[in-house]
């Protein structure tokens, strides 16, 4: 029963537009201008929000470091929650895709201070652990790659002096793609051996990032046995258009890139933990949260949010020339060793929009975290089926 009410709340709700919805028409370029970061909560100002955060929590939201970036810059973590199941998200992982680090305060803000039965169900129920702005040196560039030369790369590591840099180091920047940088053998140690030359290969955990995240998660594995589930927020390009709507995407939400799904993932038969159906079904509870959620409860009516769609995920089977395999991004490692993990691809650079879309836009960022956090506290992601993922409508 609970399927049939998922597939008919999608196909309806998410698929039709809306006399308010965005047309064909409208004007979807990043807006012109300077790359400005006005509006958002900068690293200086996160510490601060953080402290006041846990400081009127009454003890129920706890910060803590979990590492420094290469430039010094703290890496915080804050955890609110005392259930026996997991939830990890990560924001900023590119420092330019902000919407997330705002959507994770508030958050915080509301599972800390609210003594609505919802938060309190959440905080019993579920230990909620997020790394509101992963990458804090990307964050003060406002750009994509970390702060780490590989001259720097080759001080810290000797071992690969002599090598070229793996190829998610970007020579402009010089710094790293951060959602490169993991490998699911969470001991794995850099050498020239393993340098990745494409994508479809694991990282090295050059980062101080990576490895913070990388001990975070393994410390949260030791103490609950497992991370149930990993979210990472990102940003996407603000033009994609569903395909049979013309509806503009909002967020698209995906399940791990691991090369073919029809086949059985062959290539990663070596990690008998992986289960893309329960990424599917917290994919698609986060979907259900945009539409609960959403607009004051008003999806449809909301161009912000009735975009909600799935995103780009190549199959052969599919008639596509290949299968998307991203064997280094974060969300594929944590799947392999056993949790669901959730990508939200977020319309626009957050640089881009003006502060009315900024906010519509982090609102629909937090329904989507609360969808996956209500129904990982009540155990009814359980209970979702994972094919109703494909009932989202797809713009590619």
């Amino acid at each position: 029963m609970v399927s049939t009410t998922v597939a008919t709340l999608c196909a309806v709700t998410l698929s039709a537009p809306s006399s308010s919805a965005e047309n064909g028409n409208a004007d979807c370029k990043n807006l012109p201008g300077e790359r400005a970061t006005s509006g958002w909560t900068n690293y200086e100002e996160l510490g601060k929000r953080l402290a006041q955060i846990e400081a009127t929590s009454h003890g129920r939201v706890n910060v803590d470091v979990i590492g420094e970036s290469n430039r010094g810059r703290d890496i915080y973590a804050a955890r609110v929650g005392t259930g026996d199941r997991v939830l990890l998200i990560t924001s900023e992982i590119h420092g330019n895709e902000k919407t997330g680090t705002e959507a994770l305060l508030q958050m915080l803000k509301t599972l800390g201070s609210s003594g609505s039965a919802q938060a309190k169900a959440i905080r019993e129920n579920l230990t909620i652990v997020a790394v509101p702005k992963f990458n804090p040196d990307g964050a003060e560039l406002n750009r994509r790659q970390n702060d780490f030369p590989w001259s720097e790369v080759v001080q810290k590591f000797p071992q690969l002096a002599g090598t070229n840099p793996p190829y998610y180091y970007n020579n402009g920047a010089q710094g790293f793609d951060i959602n490169r940088d993991f490998s699911a053998d969470l001991t794995a140690e850099p050498s020239p051996e393993t340098r990745p030359t494409n994508e479809t290969l694991p990282g090295m955990y050059l980062t101080n990032e990576s490895r913070a995240l990388r001990d975070l998660y393994v410390n949260l594995r030791d103490e609950f046995g497992k991370v149930h589930a990993y979210v990472d927020l990102h940003h996407m390009g603000p033009c994609n258009q569903n395909n049979d709507t013309e509806q503009y995407v909002t967020v698209s939400l995906d399940f791990p890139p691991l090369g073919s799904e029809v086949d059985g993932n062959p290539r990663y038969a070596d990690w008998p933990l992986l289960d893309q159906d329960a990424s599917r079904r917290h994919a698609l509870a986060a979907a259900l949260g945009m539409i609960d959620h959403g607009g004051n409860g008003s999806g449809t009516n909301s161009p912000f949010v009735g975009g909600v769609s799935r995103y780009v995920h190549y199959q052969v089977a599919d008639g596509y020339s290949y299968d998307r395999d991203y064997a280094g991004q974060a969300r594929s490692a944590f799947a392999l060793n056993g949790s669901a993990t959730v990508l939200f691809e977020v319309r626009g650079q957050s640089h881009a929009w003006g502060q009315k879309q900024n906010g519509m836009l982090t609102q629909v960022v937090q329904a989507g975290l609360f969808g996956i956090a209500d129904r990982m506290a009540d155990k009814s992601v359980d209970n979702l089926n994972g094919n109703h993922f494909y009932d989202l409508p797809k713009y590619w």
